[in-house]
């Protein structure tokens, strides 16, 4: 989403998110060189013409310099890379939600490329793969100090083209392999519909261009519906991020006033204050908000913003830590270098780099067969283990029902978003006697 500033020039697109923090900007001049750096410079023109004459292969000053860049800035950080005039063609298609893939949301974490989390209804997400995953190899290639640009250059590819990942996942002792077939990801922004009467659930999957006017029209849908809005359940878990402006457009409709995030950086044009408009607001009913390790960047603004101003509850694990703002700088090639120029933070100051941003209520989400089957094994022997126990009808009945699709919204398969609920209608019934006690 494109901002306008009056006072400058350029047009500027703020982004955040893993693999799609951007800000661009209409930079001009590049400030002169201080005299004492041209002896590293000097140093660097050497060593790129001894390479040229001596390495073993013919080897292109291009490629040498690019490949200068690309070390420059990855070490510095994950998140600043230099943008090939693909790549960039690339990240601009991602912030439409739709490009394609194997719908995989990385990073490099401790050195080592790691899942952020799987884009639902994707390759990767059908395939089980899961956030926190680290993918030590792609093909026969090991990942150990590829950049996070090569990764996704090697990961990308035409659709039904097949590729190997292997996997090591935390708690499996052995290496996972997961061969996915390449597919044009398109990423729906918003779901929605009714838990109970009166109690709306919405699935915000990642923060895309529309992502507000999406949310709006959900909302405004539920709405109309029997019963309205009596409470809402605002799922953010396994959304990577996306664009800032839509982070902090998503937060306004939840908000009234006050500040929803801000950025801090070196330059002055780095140093932003978002604020909440009273305008469009719902604000009459309360909110939980769903959260894990999946959630990053933009939805850990939406969550943070949120819990500092005491509008919803946050429920689940703590998000994922990635609390810096990338500039994507285009230069005249049609490449880009994506660069982190500023940290956010929450409008209480809290910085979201490498913390998270920690639930009101943490719970981790087992699903009702699996949180039946911890409490078997705690128990130990009942009377249902004793053989020839008489079988309780009822409970018979209940395994003879159909099962259920596993979908990550069932209710009965999904324990946060069961507690959500609970916590949603015991509101309304605290409320109910508080008025009632008034009259």
């Amino acid at each position: 989403m494109r901002l306008l500033n009056r006072h400058r020039a350029s047009i500027l697109l703020v982004l955040i998110g893993l693999g799609l923090g951007l800000l661009l900007s209409g930079q001009g001049k590049v400030s002169a060189i201080p005299k004492e750096d041209y002896e590293s410079l000097e140093t660097f023109t050497n060593i790129l013409a001894i390479v040229r004459k001596n390495y073993v292969d013919e080897v292109h000053t291009k490629d040498l310099i690019s490949g200068a860049i690309n070390g420059m800035l990855n070490a510095m950080d994950p998140h600043s890379a230099y943008l090939t005039p693909e790549l960039y063609k690339e990240l601009q298609m991602d912030t439409q939600g739709r490009f394609g893939g194997l719908g995989i949301e990385i990073t490099v974490r401790n050195g080592v490329l790691t899942v952020v989390s799987p884009i639902e209804d994707t390759p990767a997400f059908r395939a089980g793969i899961k956030a926190g995953d680290q993918i030590l190899k792609i093909e026969d290639e090991f990942t150990k100090d590829m950049t996070l640009m090569q990764a996704v250059k090697k990961m990308r590819g035409p659709k039904g083209t097949k590729i190997n990942l292997s996997i090591k996942r935390e708690g499996v002792q052995d290496l996972m392999n997961f061969i996915l077939a390449r597919d044009t990801i398109r990423v729906q922004s918003v779901r929605s519909r009714a838990l109970e009467e009166g109690y709306a659930y919405v699935r915000l999957a990642q923060f895309q261009e529309r992502s507000d006017r999406d949310l709006q029209k959900a909302l405004e849908k539920l709405a109309s519906e029997k019963g309205g809005i009596k409470g809402l359940v605002l799922d953010l878990r396994n959304n990577p991020g996306g664009l800032l402006t839509q982070a902090v457009r998503v937060t306004d409709l939840f908000l009234d006033s006050g500040m929803i995030v801000y950025t801090d950086g070196r330059l002055d044009s780095q140093k932003q204050k978002y604020f909440a408009r009273k305008e469009g607001s719902w604000t009459e009913f309360p909110m939980v908000v769903l959260v894990n390790g999946g959630s990053a960047s933009a939805s850990e603004i939406v969550a943070g913003a949120l819990q500092d101003h005491k509008r919803g509850v946050i429920l689940g694990t703590k998000t994922f830590g990635k609390g810096s703002v990338q500039t994507i700088l285009p230069l005249d090639d049609n490449s880009a270098l994506r660069l982190t120029t500023a940290r956010y933070f929450t409008p209480k100051g809290r910085s979201i780099q490498a913390t998270g941003i920690v639930p009101d209520i943490v719970i981790e989400n087992v699903s009702l067969q699996q949180a039946r089957a911890e409490e078997k094994k705690r128990l130990g022997v009942r009377e249902e283990n004793l053989p020839g126990h008489l079988q309780n009808q009822q409970e018979q009945k209940e395994k003879e029902k159909p099962a259920l699709p596993e979908r990550e919204e069932n209710i009965e398969n999904d324990a946060q978003l069961k507690r959500a609920l609970e916590l949603l209608k015991g509101w309304d019934v605290f409320k109910q006697l508080v008025q009632k006690k008034a009259a």
